[in-house]
């Protein structure tokens, strides 16, 4: 398997991203401090899924990879300064990610704070790079890119998702003893995918939902399920994760998509793979974080019960869990079935996320 055509596949892109990556770090003229800082956390190494998954999408819709780096650049620097802003003490308070210290660890929390802020600008001056490297003029397709992935990244999306991920860590309603007494377990768990399927499937499709409305909204329709309070958080849970992970992958997707001339209908077929993919992700992730390996996680496991996240094997047990982020991946298959052989890579590629160890 490791030398698998999709795992070639991938190497030949991350190698793509990471050369990329350099050159753009190589061009900054920063005080030395931040750049080390900002080199630190960006050249790391990681999955690098984000950057891939935009040119996977470039390469899906016929367009030139190319035209595709800058953008795949700027969402890995979206994508970074937020592990940096999240590893922080205000945050989760991590010590490591990616087998080494966590960037406020190495530098100070000032200075950590300062290279993910750093990020996120350069993020946007990578991404409007062609027209500056050119001399040309602010064009229609670089400025809905910009817009595609402030959306991602800001208040409807990313950080959106981290608001309500805390809101849900600190709130009265996910630590009150009722809560956890209708959390289920792996073989005693009450959850059927019946009344939350179907809201989910909404946040899913690009529908709001307002995590204070799920009570109230499962209550009024539990005739079939034993565990109404158990829908009601995954409910709630899904719609963080669609904004908070699920956001950026989508985003980075229909990034790809807008660095060609393909038509609507394909840019949202691949922005709904990229959100089912996304929720499959984060899934796998709480999965990890029950029964990972941390010397293959880089990080410690089980950091989510010490915060007391919502966490969906924490809510269905392991095993529904599982058969969830299963039915995800097959959707998002099914959303890019009409590319036919085009799509094959962006098929394995959800299936990887499925079956990652870290």
């Amino acid at each position: 398997m490791a030398n698998s055509p999709f795992n070639e596949h991938m190497r030949s892109l991350r190698a793509v991203v990471e050369a990329a990556l350099a050159e753009e770090l190589a061009k900054v003229v920063w005080p030395g401090s931040l750049k080390t800082a900002v080199e630190y956390s960006l050249m790391a190494g990681g999955k690098r899924l984000r950057p891939v998954l935009v040119l996977m999408a470039n390469e899906v819709c016929g367009g030139k990879q190319a035209d595709a780096i800058p953008a795949a650049c700027a969402v890995e620097m979206i994508h970074t300064y937020s592990l940096i802003h999240d590893d922080l003490p205000a945050m989760d308070d991590d010590d490591f990610r990616r087998g080494r210290p966590t960037s406020h660890r190495v530098f100070g929390e000032a200075l950590a704070i300062l290279a993910g802020d750093c990020l996120l600008t350069l993020a946007f001056e990578t991404i409007t790079s062609p027209i500056t490297n050119s001399g040309g003029e602010f064009s229609r397709q670089i400025a809905e890119q910009v817009r595609l992935l402030a959306a991602a990244a800001g208040g409807s999306g990313m950080v959106g998702g981290q608001v309500l991920d805390l809101e849900a860590e600190r709130g009265t309603f996910l630590t009150s003893d009722k809560v956890r007494s209708q959390r289920p377990d792996e073989e005693k768990s009450g959850y059927r995918a019946g009344n939350s399927a179907v809201q989910e499937e909404a946040i899913l499709k690009g529908g709001g939902h307002d995590p204070k409305d799920s009570t109230a909204s499962i209550s009024r329709s539990s005739e079939n399920t034993s565990n109404p309070m158990a829908e009601s958080c995954v409910v709630e849970l899904s719609q963080i994760h669609k904004m908070k992970t699920g956001a950026l992958i989508a985003g980075a997707l229909e990034l790809g998509a807008a660095t060609t001339a393909v038509d609507q209908d394909s840019r949202s077929r691949l922005r709904d793979f990229g959100h089912r993919i996304g929720l499959a992700f984060q899934i796998t992730d709480d999965l990890l974080d029950v029964t990972g390996d941390e010397t293959r996680l880089g990080k410690k496991p089980g950091r989510d019960a010490d915060l007391g996240k919502l966490t969906y094997p924490g809510l269905l047990g392991i095993a529904n869990s599982r058969n969830k982020a299963e039915q995800l991946v097959q959707e998002a298959c099914a959303a890019v079935a009409t590319f036919g052989d085009r799509g094959k890579w962006l098929k394995e590629l959800a299936r990887f996320i499925l079956e990652r160890d870290h």
